[in-house]
């Protein structure tokens, strides 16, 4: 493959907030790539979110964005233990996400999902790999 790195771009309200909010989850912030208007947040050394903030966010694209109560994406991230899921979604709506489904497992996978501080859908899950 000839992709080194993923770099998902989302615009947010509040740096402050943001910071607090992701590091709480247990994620860290590539202190190299953030900055006052920015954060990289580091889900695994391949991937990255980078929070944007929403004035920085217009000036990179030509259109304006997308309302809270409507959405463009789901970001899904696979967990390599089950109790990671709840583990972070409980701490997630603990720090002021919202929840958007009660917790699904249905055997082979485990999945529950929150909306951010910001309104971006955040879905865990962890599949069974001893499931045939």
């Amino acid at each position: 493959c000839v992709i080194k790195e993923i770099y998902l771009n989302i615009p947010i309200l509040d740096i402050n907030r943001s910071r607090h909010f992701f590091t709480e989850l247990g994620f860290t912030i590539n202190e190299n790539f953030s900055s006052q208007n920015n954060l990289c947040v580091v889900i695994n050394p391949n991937i990255n979110v980078m929070l944007t903030q929403n004035d920085l966010f217009t000036k990179m694209i030509d259109r304006a964005i997308a309302p809270k109560n409507t959405n463009e994406a789901i970001i899904s991230i696979d967990c390599i233990e089950k109790v990671t899921v709840s583990k972070i979604v409980n701490k997630a709506i603990e720090l002021g996400a919202k929840k958007i489904n009660e917790p699904e497992d249905q055997g082979f996978m485990y999945s529950w999902s929150f909306e951010d501080l910001d309104g971006h859908l955040w879905d865990l899950f962890w599949m069974n790999p001893d499931h045939q």
